[in-house]
């Protein structure tokens, strides 16, 4: 017992750290405990509960960094352009407590789907896997359709499909964090140095919403994430970017809710495909499926710990947004932003040499192009979702 509370709280405060520090992910915190012979002799259920606490901790607290500080990951970088105008309003903390929200709605969303993947998804999965690499190019075409300046979008599209393959063909031992993080991470800390963005005073005050604005997000999250689920090089950026074409006219309110709600889902339902279909959804699930094969004790095992985190995770992020928000007005946001866009630099060399600065700065300069073309920065995801389009290609 005291080996599983341990490990339990060992994963919630990883989660908290690689949630709160820009750069470090989840899949590599599983991958390096993993990969340490010495830990391979404790249970599979210390690792099992370690690995769950630590990735949905994670998803409740990876948005602050985006918000605060312009530096997201793969599942937080469309909320780096909404959570960045709450933030010159002196409403980042709010901005925290609507992704917040979301994730308390994945959570609530969990128990609904659950039936839906034992009962329905196992029936439609075969097809969806034939025809994996046409549902991603509608979806791509669905994307563009949506531009109103459609030869920028195809082109930014293509660049970005482009920098993806040339990225994943380099052999890099982690080629989504020099890409992902040059495309929306140091390109949006450098516009941000540029314009001279100076946040004000933070507004903490009481949270209310109006219980008619979650209705749409909600549904949305419900009806998606289970299909974003089982297609891969799609993730919550992606899902959301679907999810807020269908249901038309979210506001930004509604939008980070939204990403919120769909990143803690999409984490939380990988290991329900783990279990039902033994495919990798995420790195973390990948990290679990190395040192066991899932049962259904195991199953039930991961579920209760995802509600056991989430109900500590909410006031830890409530404390740690809180925190930055009162402090960020009294520290020079452009040493942050330089401080933080160094921190990146040397994270991508340590973890992936100068082939990996190359690519951070090749996507760094895509990324500043969108900004300066006004394109919407969600089709910089192209970069992973072209080459999984030709992965799975028939032919």
């Amino acid at each position: 017992m005291l080996g599983t509370i341990f490990s339990f709280l060992i994963g919630i405060i990883a989660g908290t750290l690689t949630g709160l520090t820009p750069g470090i992910h989840t899949n590599l915190i599983a991958t390096s405990i993993i990969s340490i012979p010495i830990l391979l002799k404790l249970p599979t259920s210390y690792f099992l509960i370690f690995i769950t606490a630590t990735s949905i901790t994670h998803t409740f607290l990876n948005f602050i960094p985006s918000i605060f500080l312009g530096a997201p990951d793969s599942d937080t970088c469309l909320g780096i352009l909404p959570g960045h105008k709450f933030l010159l309003k002196g409403h980042g903390h709010h901005a925290t407590k609507l992704t917040l929200t979301g994730s308390v709605i994945a959570i609530i969303s969990l128990i609904i789907i659950i039936p839906i993947f034992f009962f329905i998804i196992p029936k439609i999965y075969p097809i969806i896997k034939q025809m994996m690499g046409f549902i991603l190019i509608w979806i791509s075409i669905f994307l563009l359709l949506n531009e109103s300046n459609k030869t920028t979008s195809i082109l930014i599209f293509l660049l970005a499909g482009f920098l993806g393959m040339s990225t994943f063909n380099l052999n890099l031992p982690n080629p989504l964090l020099p890409l992902l993080t040059g495309l929306f991470g140091t390109s949006t800390i450098i516009h941000s140095i540029k314009t001279k963005s100076i946040p004000p005073k933070q507004i903490i005050e009481n949270f209310s919403i109006k219980k008619s604005k979650l209705i749409k997000p909600t549904l949305a999250t419900i009806l998606i994430s289970p299909i974003c689920s089982l297609l891969p090089g799609l993730g919550s950026s992606q899902a959301a970017i679907i999810s807020s074409s269908i249901f038309k006219k979210l506001n930004n309110e509604q939008f980070m809710i939204l990403l919120g709600s769909i990143n803690t889902l999409i984490m939380s339902t990988s290991f329900l495909t783990l279990y039902l279909f033994q495919k990798t959804r995420t790195g973390t699930a990948a990290a679990i499926s190395q040192i066991l094969n899932i049962s259904s004790r195991n199953l039930i095992t991961i579920l209760i710990t995802i509600i056991l985190t989430s109900l500590l995770a909410i006031p830890l992020t409530l404390f740690s947004s809180k925190t930055i928000a009162k402090q960020i007005h009294k520290i020079n946001y452009t040493k942050i932003s330089y401080t933080i866009l160094i921190f990146l630099i040397l994270i991508t060399i340590y973890f992936t040499g100068i082939l990996g600065l190359l690519v951070l700065i090749v996507s760094t300069l895509l990324g500043l192009t969108c900004i300066e073309l006004e394109t919407k920065r969600n089709l910089l995801m192209a970069s992973i979702l072209i080459p999984t389009i030709i992965f799975y290609l028939p032919f």
